[in-house]
């Protein structure tokens, strides 16, 4: 790109936030274009501020998927919410996520509180996700019971798994980042390190195949990783559990959920890699991982000292 050209261009950091489950993960991957964030049916799986790239005309969009906004109990869910009021304070412009179907709960009411604190002078849309659940009456009274409560400065009405409204959307934040010259490369599509998205893949197959809580007490990390000659990847992870209990729920009997969840993750980060991919996974009983600063960091999380 040229000094002429990036007198046109825009670029900007856009926070994503909202209750746990709102769909910001699902909606930063519509608008990249691929699947930089990890997606289930369990809340408050994203734990660090992905970033996804994506770029609009000639505007370069950086978004923040920040961990979902929720009451936090242990060390690990204040170090996500943080993260995520973080990711607001430090962006160009903040989406607000609310769920159609749930409207105005007491987390969004919080939310919107802790705007007027953290927003400061950024711009915040509105953007009303899952609108194929309600009718259309509903959507714009909840559209308007909102902008009562906050002064957005725009709303959208959207529906990010089925695409509705994602394109109109992407183009209004594309015209309102700053003018300035791209931040990433063209072809990068997140700022997170490979062995990072591989492991966030991982614990996102091993979040849906596992139906307790156990999914918030273990951790993935990608040990190691190998460029071999015929063009495939070696990558040996660790998954991280807190008792010893656990590693027999997430080996499964003779191996079957191990098994299971390693053929998933393989199959994804092959496809995502565009090569044949060789996943190697232990599991390792590490019961204080949730208070080892290491962790927290690889996480892209702070740990705070004194907290627990």
């Amino acid at each position: 790109m040229t000094n002429e050209d990036q007198t046109k261009t825009r670029a900007g950091f856009v926070a994503l936030i909202g209750e746990p489950n709102a769909g910001k993960s699902t909606l930063l991957n519509a608008m990249v274009g691929a699947k930089v964030s990890i997606v289930t049916h369990k809340v408050q799986t994203t734990r660090a501020r992905i970033r996804g790239i994506a770029i609009e005309g000639d505007s370069q969009i950086v978004f923040v998927d920040t961990p979902g906004l929720f009451r936090p109990r242990r060390r690990l869910d204040r170090a996500m919410v943080a993260a995520a009021w973080g990711g607001a304070a430090d962006a160009d412009l903040v989406v607000l996520l609310v769920e159609a179907h749930r409207g105005v709960t007491a987390g969004v009411e919080a939310i919107l509180e802790n705007l007027r604190t953290h927003a400061g002078e950024q711009p915040v849309a509105l953007a009303i996700n899952k609108i194929d659940r309600v009718e259309a009456k509903a959507l714009l009274g909840l559209a308007e019971d909102l902008n009562r409560r906050f002064e957005f400065v725009e709303t959208f009405m959207i529906s990010a798994e089925k695409g509705y409204g994602v394109q109109d959307l992407k183009a209004w934040i594309a015209g309102a980042v700053p003018a300035g010259p791209w931040l990433y490369p063209e072809d990068q599509i997140a700022d997170l390190p490979m062995r990072m998205i591989a492991a966030e893949i991982t614990r996102e197959k091993l979040t849906l195949r596992l139906h307790q809580e156990l999914p918030y007490q273990l951790t993935v990390e990608t040990e190691g990783w190998e460029e071999r000659d015929d063009g495939s990847v070696r990558i040996d992870q660790l998954i991280y559990v807190a008792r010893d209990g656990h590693k027999g729920i997430v080996l499964g009997k003779k191996g079957e959920t191990i098994k299971a969840v390693s053929q998933a993750a393989r199959a994804e980060l092959a496809e995502f890699l565009g090569r044949t991919v060789h996943l190697f996974l232990q599991v390792k009983v590490r019961p204080g991982w949730l208070e080892e600063a290491e962790r927290y960091s690889e996480m892209g999380l702070e740990f705070r000292e004194g907290d627990v």
